[in-house]
């Protein structure tokens, strides 16, 4: 397969967290795909609407289209069309691990902090923090995409 160029638009705007934009150029790229390419764009567009349902508060839809987009991407590891697929599967796993364990209440300040800690590099917890969202950043992190 060769990719069109749109889709090195929707790398650029997924790693600048610009995960609706992403979703977008992605939508139409994968619309268009022959279908043994269908489900790579569909999971890489998947992970970012479960980054962006994230930061609108919406866990559960977080946590369905993470889930959806980890199982389409598994065929096709380690790397697609220079994409890194490991890396991206082991974040985003990461991510719906540290999820699932969430409250829904606590789904603000998890994405505060998870953006606080790549912004920063990491995350300072105090004593208050020991059995919240904080300790679940530290294993996690917002996915991005790597090239090989």
């Amino acid at each position: 397969m060769v990719a069109p160029p749109e889709f090195q638009q929707g790398i650029a705007e997924f790693n600048q967290q610009q995960f609706y934009a992403c979703h977008d150029t992605l939508e139409a790229i994968w619309v268009e795909a022959p279908e043994a390419d269908k489900r790579f764009y569909q999971g890489i567009l998947q992970v970012a609407v479960g980054c962006y349902h994230l930061s609108n508060d919406n866990l559960r839809g977080a946590i369905i289209l993470l889930g959806e987009a980890i199982r389409r991407l598994c065929d096709y590891q380690p790397s697609y069309e220079g994409i890194n697929v490991e890396l991206l599967l082991e974040q985003s796993s990461r991510l719906l691990q540290a999820l699932q364990q969430l409250q829904p209440e606590q789904t603000k300040s998890f994405f505060a902090q998870l953006q606080q800690q790549q912004s920063e590099g990491q995350v300072e917890l105090s004593v208050e923090d020991d059995n919240s969202a904080s300790q679940l950043v530290v294993n996690c992190r917002l996915p991005y995409i790597a090239k090989v």
